[in-house]
């Protein structure tokens, strides 16, 4: 009897690799294993672009950001920080070095943001200032110069007027650049902020630096008070940067001028026991227990310079007037530029030197500074100084004649006041062509007790005033040295005769015939720069308002 073959149940084992059958639980538990390398074997993966990523942007981040505290204390050592190690054996370039025939190098170079111009998350401009020049840097994301987009970020969030360090390759731009000094640019490969200032300053300084005409045309701007109060932003103007250069080279060709023809610089004192000039003019204050004033002049001690055989001296100090002049051209305190020297015969050797001087100072502007003028000329405009190579000469009594034959009265035995001199100096300038011109024999009324009277009529002394652009710079004179007159016009002056004995003592021991004369520094370059407030021309004016910044 035949019977149906035996049905056997599915095989729950699959072969192996090996062919080998294996359990279906053991495959599972297989392939589990295998899943679990498999995410193993890509989460190692992903950390090691993790860690290549982090490796690159750790590289990226070097090129960027604020410096330390610590790098900026002088420290010796070269890897204190990022910005250490970036400028480490490098030299700065000046903003005014960076021109078409260096294209192509790499510079490090330091200055103010003076614009910040980003573009979009991977591009942006900022323009950099040094003292008074400036440069566009753009900064671009690329992988292969290291720029990284928070480099780009780094740079857009750089707050006006901070300082920052830059290094890049110079390069030159497609078109020419209208909003800098210098027609290059430079392609940033690092970016360090030095300093930061404040987001919000209570000056701008592109406000600052707007002429008359920008501010009539609706552009914001900023009034004297302002600025003043704010002088240490007003001074990045260019404008600014520029009439302190100027007022250097002014001193400059003052020495130049002098040391040529055998003057000393000597260093007179400023504290004093009595007045030097006479009248109420004068800072007094308690030495020591002893009444004492700041010089009005160094006039006293130069005077004595010249009676110890010194012959011929000038200085450049400070000089202290306590009036209460709240005019255009007068401060409470400013830069004396004085001379004395010993005279053989006629106080036209003083007149002499003067008229030499002065155009040698004007001349020397002219050539060495044009830069600068131009950049006075952009925020206010003025024509060029007229002066003759040999310079005008005029007694009093004939500008007074003069004004009387234009129908101006002026006191043939007074002094001129400010719209008087004014006038005359046009006259001159349309008699003569010429803006620059001196004034002489005075009324001895209206010059200080230390004036020599003329000898043909006492009235009169011989004494002299110069004039720019129709205004008074320049005071000067034949000097009493009889210490009897002296004293006697002391006096007269009421100038307490015990507190100048040593001064009137000293023309007791000999003294040869002397003159001089004393002139601001801020406003000779007040009227060469034909600016029309001498606070413009003080780098901290001192009137008698103003004791601050």
């Amino acid at each position: 009897m035949s019977s149906e073959p035996e049905i056997q149940p599915p095989s729950t084992e699959t072969p192996d690799e090996s062919g080998e059958k294996i359990s279906k639980k053991a495959a599972k538990k297989e392939a589990a294993k295998l899943e679990k390398m498999r995410r193993r074997q890509e989460q190692e993966e992903a950390a090691r672009k993790t860690a290549s990523l982090s490796l690159e942007d750790e590289s990226s981040s070097r090129n960027y950001g604020d410096v330390t505290l610590t790098e900026l204390q002088s420290t010796a050592d070269p890897k204190a920080g990022k910005w250490r190690e970036a400028v480490e054996g490098k030299e700065w370039t000046n903003v005014s070095e960076l021109v078409e025939e260096i294209a192509g190098s790499e510079v490090l170079i330091r200055g103010r943001v003076h614009t910040n111009r980003p573009v979009s998350s991977k591009l942006g401009f900022v323009i950099l200032r040094q003292s008074g020049f400036t440069v566009q840097c753009v900064v671009t994301e690329s992988k292969e110069r290291n720029v990284s987009v928070n480099m780009v970020k780094f740079l857009k969030q750089l707050s006006g007027e901070s300082f920052v360090d830059v290094i890049g390759v110079v390069v030159l731009p497609k078109e020419p650049l209208t909003g800098t000094t210098q027609q290059v640019e430079i392609q940033v490969r690092k970016v360090y902020c030095v300093n930061s200032a404040l987001q919000k300053l209570p000056l701008n300084v592109e406000d600052a630096a707007r002429s008359e005409a920008d501010i009539q045309a609706g552009k914001p701007g900023a009034n004297q008070d302002t600025r003043l109060n704010n002088r240490v932003i007003d001074l990045r103007t260019p404008a600014n940067q520029a009439i302190f250069r100027i007022q250097c080279h002014v001193q400059i060709a003052f020495r130049e001028f002098l040391l040529s023809k055998g003057f000393l610089e000597i260093h007179t004192p400023k504290l004093i026991a009595g007045s030097s000039e006479g009248g109420a003019a004068v800072f007094r204050l308690e030495y020591k227990g002893q009444p004492a004033c700041l010089a009005q002049s160094p006039q006293l001690h130069k005077q004595m310079a010249i009676c110890g055989d010194l012959e011929r001296v000038f200085e450049v100090g400070a000089v202290y007037r306590a009036e209460d002049s709240f005019t255009h051209r007068h401060l409470c305190e400013f830069i004396g530029l004085d001379v004395e020297m010993a005279i053989h015969k006629h106080y036209s050797e003083v007149m002499d030197i003067v008229g030499e001087l002065f155009p040698f100072i004007f001349t020397k502007l002219e050539e060495r500074c044009s830069k600068e003028l131009e950049a006075i000329r952009k925020q206010y405009p003025f024509q060029p100084l007229k002066f003759l190579p040999k310079t005008l000469t005029i007694p009093f009594a004939e500008g007074i004649q003069m004004l009387k034959e234009a129908g101006v009265e002026a006191d043939p035995l007074g002094d001129l006041n400010t719209e008087v001199e004014r006038k005359l100096g046009q006259l001159v300038l349309e008699k003569y062509n010429t803006e620059f011109y001196i004034l002489h024999r005075y009324p001895s009324a209206v010059r200080p007790f230390y004036t020599m009277p003329c000898a043909d009529d006492s009235n009169y002394s011989n004494s002299f005033d110069v004039f720019i652009r129709g205004e008074e710079i320049i005071s000067g004179a034949q000097r009493v040295h009889d210490p009897e007159l002296l004293k006697e016009q002391a006096v007269r002056f009421g100038i307490d005769v015990d507190t100048i004995k040593t001064y009137i003592d000293s023309f007791r021991y000999g003294a040869p015939p002397h003159g001089g004369f004393g002139v601001g520094l801020e406003r000779v370059v007040m009227l060469f720069c034909g600016l029309n407030n001498i606070r413009k021309t003080s780098l901290f004016p001192r009137d008698p308002l103003r004791l601050a910044p």
